[in-house]
């Protein structure tokens, strides 16, 4: 009995640390690393780069903030792009800048239910929105349409303590 006792308390705090392990979560001041995996037509990944530099802008002024933009995938990422540039930001890639107004910027597109959840991260913020994939408006091709509220979590930075 004493055999069997010891056994079950073992394996109780060996699924306590487990499922506590699986709750962790980043913490710190770090970015997400930018990764797509899901997989988006170019209308798609252009009306989810849209929405979400059109929420980024809400956080982030556009006229004097230049996104460092880290990633690389190759349907999301020039539309992010893109979506930037025309809004206003300067976008830097794979550079190396001494600017004091310079964001880093990463994203992360995985399959969730039936669409697909986006999250773009900088150091101030963190926005998170789910998009369903399919036809949107009356052309009938085949775009994304945000399916949730958008989550905005606002980082404190380490000189507003």
């Amino acid at each position: 009995m004493s055999k069997l006792l010891s056994y079950l308390r073992f394996s109780a705090a060996l699924f306590c640390l487990v499922v506590l392990a699986a709750c962790q979560t980043m913490g710190g001041t770090g970015l997400i690393q930018s990764e797509v995996t899901a997989e988006l037509s170019t209308e798609a990944a252009g009306s989810i780069a849209a929405d979400m530099v059109e929420q980024l802008a809400e956080h982030i002024g556009p006229a004097s903030t230049t996104i460092s933009l880290r990633g690389n995938d190759i349907v999301f990422g020039p539309a992010l792009e893109a979506s930037l540039r025309d809004k206003g930001y300067a976008v830097v890639t794979d550079q190396a800048t001494t600017e004091a107004a310079v964001e880093p910027l990463a994203y992360s597109i995985d399959p969730f239910a039936d669409g697909v959840l986006v999250r773009i991260s900088t150091l101030k913020v963190e926005l998170t929105r789910m998009y369903t994939l399919g036809t949107t408006g009356t052309t009938g091709t085949a775009g994304a349409v945000p399916a949730s509220p958008l989550s905005v979590m606002q980082r404190r930075s380490a000189d507003r303590s």
